[in-house]
C-alpha cells in the first residue's frame, strides 16, 4: 500500500481556505486607470459566493508594480468564479492598462498569530488580510479553522490543459496536423522546461494536457512562440468552431482563456514511472452545474485506486472546468481489464452516481460489466500524439 508520505498529490477537494495572489505589471501612466477598473471588479467578486476578502498592495520599490491578495473559502469556489464567464467579461478592461500577470494559488496550512491587539492577527483568522467591508456576511466565520490538514508531497511538475472543438467533419484533418507537428524546444529557460505534451480528440472536441518542470505560465509563452508551433495554429485555425486572430493580442487571449481546463486533482503512487504504463484519457460531460461535483468523484475513487497495491493506476489527473471533465489515466496493461476501476466507478454505487452527473447518461445506469465496459469505450479519448522530451543531464 501507498503511504501517504510516499504519494504524489495536487488537490482542489481538501477543504482549506485558498489564498490567491496576483502579481501585476503596469503600463507607465495607466495608475488611475487601473484603480477604476480594480474598484468595478472587487465590488463584483466580493459579492461572489466562497469570497472572503481582498487586498490592493504596491510596490515601495517599482511603483509599476501591484499585488492583489484574495482568501476564499475554498478552492473549488474560487475555480467556479475564475472559470466563468462573467469572470473572463469582468478582467477585460484590465488588458488594458496591465503589461504582465501572474497568478499564484495557496491552499491554507498554517495560521501564527501574536495575540490579540490593533491589527494584529488572531490564530484562526486570515493573517494578512481583514475582511472588507464588501465581504459576504459570515463569510469568514465560516472559513475559520478550514485548514490544510498536511503538507502535501509535489514531484516538481505543474499541469495543466486546453480544449476547444473543431468544425465536425474536420476531425480527421485536424488529428492528422496535430499528430505531425514538429515538437517546440523542451528547455525554456534554467529552471522551466516543457517535459510532456498529450493530445487527445473525443468527438470534434481536442485536449491538449502538458506538464512542465517549473514555471507554467512561462512554458505556454515560450511555446506559443515557437515557429512550429505558431504554424500548427495558423493550419487548424480554419477549422476551429470558435473563431480566432492569433495577430489580434485580445482575441488569442480570449481564446485561450476560454480554452483553458486546469487540473484540479492530481494523484501518482509515489511518483514512479516506467516503460509498461500506458496513458489514457476519458471524457465526462457533465450536467448543467456537476462538473465540480463530478470531479470530486472522481478524483476520490483514484485516491483509493492509487493505495490499491492490486490497482493498475499508477498516476491519475482531472482536469475540470464548468461541466467539461476529463481524466488522464497512467496505467500497466489495457484500460478494459478492470472496467470499473477505469471509469471510476469500482464499488458500492458509484455507478448510479456517476450516472446522475453525467449529461450523456441517456441508457440507463450501467450495473454490469458489459454495460460498464461499453460505457468506458464511449467515454475513451482518441491518442493524437503523447511526447516527451529527452530527460536533461
Amino acid at each position: 500500500m501507498t503511504t501517504l508520505s510516499e504519494r504524489i498529490s495536487q488537490s482542489a477537494f481538501d477543504g482549506s481556505r485558498l489564498r490567491v495572489v496576483l502579481l501585476l505589471d503596469l503600463y507607465d501612466g495607466a495608475q488611475n486607470q487601473f484603480l477604476e477598473v480594480y474598484e468595478h471588479l472587487q465590488k463584483q467578486v466580493s459579492s461572489v459566493p466562497g469570497h472572503i476578502s481582498d487586498e490592493l498592495c504596491q510596490s515601495i520599490e517599482n511603483p509599476s508594480q501591484w499585488l492583489i491578495t484574495s482568501e476564499w473559502e475554498s478552492a473549488p469556489r474560487f475555480l467556479a468564479w475564475i472559470n466563468s464567464e462573467e469572470h473572463v467579461a469582468s478582467v477585460q478592461p484590465l488588458h488594458g492598462c496591465v503589461r504582465d500577470t501572474r497568478s499564484l494559488r495557496f491552499s491554507v496550512l498554517r495560521e501564527i498569530g501574536k495575540g490579540p491587539g490593533p491589527g494584529s492577527p488572531s490564530r484562526t483568522g486570515p493573517p494578512s488580510t481583514a475582511p472588507s467591508a464588501a465581504a459576504s456576511p459570515g463569510a469568514a466565520d465560516r472559513a475559520r479553522g478550514n485548514l490544510q490538514v498536511a503538507p502535501r508531497r509535489g514531484d516538481g511538475v505543474v499541469r495543466h490543459a486546453l480544449t476547444f472543438t473543431v468544425k465536425p467533419g474536420s476531425e480527421p484533418v485536424v488529428a492528422e496536423l496535430l499528430a505531425g507537428y514538429t515538437s517546440p524546444q523542451a528547455q525554456v529557460d534554467e529552471s522551466t522546461r516543457l517535459r510532456r505534451t498529450s493530445l487527445f480528440m473525443h468527438g470534434n472536441r481536442v485536449v491538449r494536457a502538458v506538464e512542465v518542470e517549473g514555471d507554467l505560465l512561462a512554458a505556454l509563452r515560450h511555446v506559443a512562440q515557437q515557429p512550429e508551433v505558431r504554424a500548427l495554429e495558423e493550419a487548424i485555425n480554419p477549422y476551429l468552431e470558435q473563431d480566432r486572430d492569433l495577430s489580434d493580442p485580445g482575441s488569442a487571449r480570449m481564446f485561450f482563456t476560454r480554452a483553458a481546463l486546469p487540473a484540479v486533482h492530481h494523484v501518482a503512487a509515489g511518483g514512479r514511472e516506467s516503460a509498461d504504463l500506458g496513458r489514457h484519457a476519458l471524457f465526462y460531460p457533465a450536467k448543467d452545474g456537476c462538473g465540480m461535483a463530478l470531479a470530486r468523484l472522481l478524483a476520490g475513487q483514484d485516491e483509493a485506486a492509487v493505495d490499491d497495491p492490486t490497482s493498475p493506476i499508477e498516476g491519475s489527473t482531472v482536469f475540470q472546468r464548468d461541466d467539461i471533465v476529463v481524466r488522464l489515466l497512467d496505467l500497466r496493461g489495457p484500460l478494459d481489464a478492470r472496467p470499473a476501476l477505469a471509469l471510476g466507478v469500482e464499488g458500492g454505487h458509484k455507478a448510479a452516481v456517476l450516472a446522475r452527473l453525467l449529461d450523456s447518461a441517456k441508457d440507463g445506469v450501467p450495473t454490469t460489466d458489459q454495460e460498464i465496459s461499453r460505457f468506458l469505450a464511449r467515454s475513451e479519448m482518441r491518442l493524437i500524439t503523447d511526447r516527451r522530451s529527452p530527460v536533461q543531464a
